[in-house]
């Protein structure tokens, strides 16, 4: 079962709200609040759809970027000591960190998804 919608590169989260007897959402992983809602699910998808191709719009209109949820690119804080055996594994394997720690979590990932 999925809690989320997706189009055209975004993620659309869904909330039940049994006291409304609706549906609400809003994109996930931007800045701009960008929401939308419905009395049924094929309601909620067409809802989202248009709140997403409403955001394009409305970002071509002014001229700037539309955001995008996931770059690639994102921060963590570990401690020190982990940080440098991944560097020295990295420097093993003749990889990059960024490299290195990108094929730890596809692993994890893949492991996940066999359970």
């Amino acid at each position: 079962m999925m809690n989320y919608l997706e189009y055209k590169g975004y993620i659309g989260t869904v909330i039940l709200s049994p006291q409304d007897r609706s549906f609400f959402g809003s994109i996930f992983g931007i800045n701009d609040l960008v929401t939308f809602e419905a009395a049924d699910f094929d309601s909620l998808e067409e809802e989202f759809h248009k709140a997403v191709d409403d955001y394009l719009e409305t970002c071509e209109n002014l001229g700037r970027q539309p955001e995008k949820a996931f770059k690639g690119q994102f921060n963590v804080r570990i401690d020190p000591a982990l940080h440098k055996e991944l560097a020295y594994r990295a420097v093993r394997d003749n990889c990059s960190l960024n490299q290195y720690v990108e094929n730890a979590l596809r692993k994890a990932v893949e492991k996940e998804e066999d359970r």
